[in-house]
């Protein structure tokens, strides 16, 4: 198991750590990569890392089902990162050979950010 610390800089952002994920499992092996954030603010996910307007029609259209100006019960005032987190993820899986995840060609992993900015622990496992 490896742990990343990832920095965010925005409230709410998608933060591509692919580079980051591969180069924390160089030289390892196994058949599947896990990636698991332990927060319930931000989220995981795999998306499009070719063009940067895809992640940011994804943050967009879950404002719009998930807005920040709700009135929520959750009194810290971060309840739709609560909620967006839920609907996203905390992981993902991803098929992994040779010294590799398996990505498909446009594929990217994100750390998807609604609550920042913060650091963020992103957890790597190779099973």
């Amino acid at each position: 198991m490896t742990e990343l610390h990832v920095r965010t800089s925005k409230r709410i952002e998608a933060v591509n750590i692919t580079d980051q994920v591969v180069g924390a499992i160089k030289g390892r092996t196994g058949k599947l990569l896990h990636v698991y954030t332990p927060h319930t603010t931000c989220a995981v996910t795999i998306n499009e890392d070719g063009d940067p307007d895809v992640m940011r029609d994804i943050i967009e259209a879950l404002e719009r089902l998930v807005p920040s100006t709700h009135h929520y019960r959750h009194v810290e005032g971060n309840s739709d990162a609560h909620i967006k987190s839920v609907l996203v993820g905390a992981s993902v899986t991803v098929p992994f050979s040779g010294d590799s995840p398996r990505l498909g060609t446009w594929q990217g992993i994100f750390l998807m950010e609604f609550d920042g900015p913060r650091e963020r622990k992103v957890i790597i496992s190779l099973l």
